[in-house]
């Protein structure tokens, strides 16, 4: 049995946990479901201040298997990020308080501040948003941490790849065999390990398409260390998905225009590329759900299918 009322309502010893959090005379007055993660579930909790202004935090919490399993880790990664970002220029959430192990709260919980701004996933003024994503995935690899998150973990195997319904099998029977190889040597990078458009937010009313700015990036549960490659690489799987194949292919040239280093040899941007890419193979659905709710409604699993299809193409035919 759960305690867990309403769309928006927070379990009664999260909320006792939050409650805790807040200064003194302030007080919760409204929560509200976030909507668009797959992982976890996330509410804005308004908080009143004495003086009677508001403010907004945000509550993660780990709840369905096998993400609830992994909780512990995961949330120590976001606290370790959030803490580390704190004051760099690169626009996370602030930390306020975390329970990896659900001592407090029913479930694991990490509590942060909350950004302003949206999600942007339509097509229009996708050249400019490209890169200003570009611009800020770069800053984000600058980063130095005196202690290095957990290094990465490749998301598929050559062996668990299933093309999708009508594929192209030449090209993906050529594709799995690239990643059945070794990895490439790489130079070590700070890694979000999950930067996508679903997970930066923009300015909710720019002045113009060139005042356009990004607010805030976030969900930094996955972040790791590894090759700048797979950063570039996933962000590109997702405009292909999102916009098609010839926006994942831009992506990366827009990463090294904004000052981005990849992989010196093409076989190597290959490897990384295609080890990403091939791990939304089986998962369409998945991914194309929150897509659709957020309004891009022609999003279905079978037109994103076809999207991936075109995609490893296009990687194969550039970089093979």
């Amino acid at each position: 049995m759960t305690d867990y009322k309403g769309d928006g309502a927070v379990r009664p010893s999260a909320l006792a946990w939050v409650e805790r959090q807040l200064d003194s005379g302030e007080r919760i007055v409204a929560t509200e479901a976030l909507h668009g993660g797959i992982t976890a579930e996330m509410r804005r909790l308004t908080v009143r201040e004495r003086d009677g202004a508001t403010r907004d935090l945000v509550l993660r919490t780990f709840v369905a298997p096998p993400f609830v399993d992994q909780a512990e880790d995961l949330l120590n990664r976001e606290a370790e990020a959030l803490t580390l970002l704190a004051g760099t220029g690169v626009p996370a959430p602030a930390l306020v308080a975390a329970d990896p192990k659900a001592a407090w709260c029913a479930y694991p919980s990490l509590l942060m501040t909350h950004l302003a701004g949206r999600t942007v996933l339509d097509d229009e003024g996708l050249e400019r948003r490209v890169a200003l994503l570009a611009r800020q995935l770069v800053a984000i690899h600058a980063r130095r941490p005196a202690r290095r998150p957990p290094e990465y973990e490749a998301w598929t195997t050559a062996d668990a790849v299933v093309p999708p319904r009508g594929a192209d099998a030449v090209a993906w029977t050529a594709a799995t065999e690239v990643i059945r190889g070794p990895a490439p040597p790489y130079e070590g990078r700070f890694l979000h390990r999950d930067f996508h458009p679903g997970n930066v937010l923009f300015d909710a009313s720019p002045p113009s398409a060139d005042g356009l700015r990004i607010t805030g990036v976030v969900d930094w549960v996955q972040t790791s260390w590894g090759p700048a490659d797979l950063d570039v690489a996933h962000c590109s799987s997702n405009l292909a998905l999102l916009h098609g194949p010839a926006w994942g292919l831009r992506f990366a040239e827009a990463y090294e225009e904004a000052g981005g280093v990849q992989a010196a040899a093409p076989d190597e941007r290959l490897y990384w590329r295609l080890l990403d890419a091939l791990a939304f193979a089986g998962g369409t659905e998945w991914v194309a759900r929150p897509w659709r709710e957020a309004g891009r409604a022609e999003l279905t699993a079978r037109v994103v299918e076809e999207r991936l299809d075109g995609y490893v193409s296009a990687l194969l035919d550039t970089l093979a």
